[in-house]
């Protein structure tokens, strides 16, 4: 059986680059203040592009007690469907998986934002956005 062009490949062992991107909540552009809410990871000779997220409402609602936490959700969903590659996710979900990713990290000035690309080495994507999803938007000690 052959595996489609853009599965992910099973983790070969050898590392190799990947570029990331921090997702914030910024509720309040004036202010400034935000939110680590997911980490998306492209690594380009992994085939793998993944969205993780953890939205954390009351941290959330201490930076703004109005936020529609239910779009803020909504919205990080439809990026993860877009970062998988969903069909029914629009077209942007049907390009390749380098330009969904450029998509996902490209800069914005709403209230979901992402950070500047970052890079790193891995020989195992998913276990390393799961890693950067827990250093850079769990809880400490979560």
């Amino acid at each position: 059986m052959l595996a489609r062009p853009d599965a992910p490949e099973a983790s070969t062992g050898a590392p190799e680059v990947f570029q990331y991107a921090i997702l914030r909540v910024v509720p309040c552009l004036e202010r400034g203040e935000g939110l680590n809410v997911g980490v998306v990871l492209h690594a380009r000779r992994h085939r793998f592009l993944g969205l993780r997220s953890h939205l954390d409402r009351e941290r959330l609602r201490a930076l703004d007690p109005g936020l529609d936490l239910d779009a803020v959700a909504a919205h990080l969903d439809g990026m993860r469907r877009v970062a998988e590659g969903d069909p029914d996710a629009g077209a942007v979900a049907r390009m390749d998986r380098s330009d969904r990713f450029g998509w996902l990290a490209a800069p914005s000035n709403t209230i979901l934002q992402p950070s500047p690309v970052h890079t790193g080495l891995c020989a195992d994507a998913p276990a390393a956005l799961d890693a950067l999803l827990t250093r850079l938007v769990l809880p400490r000690g979560a």
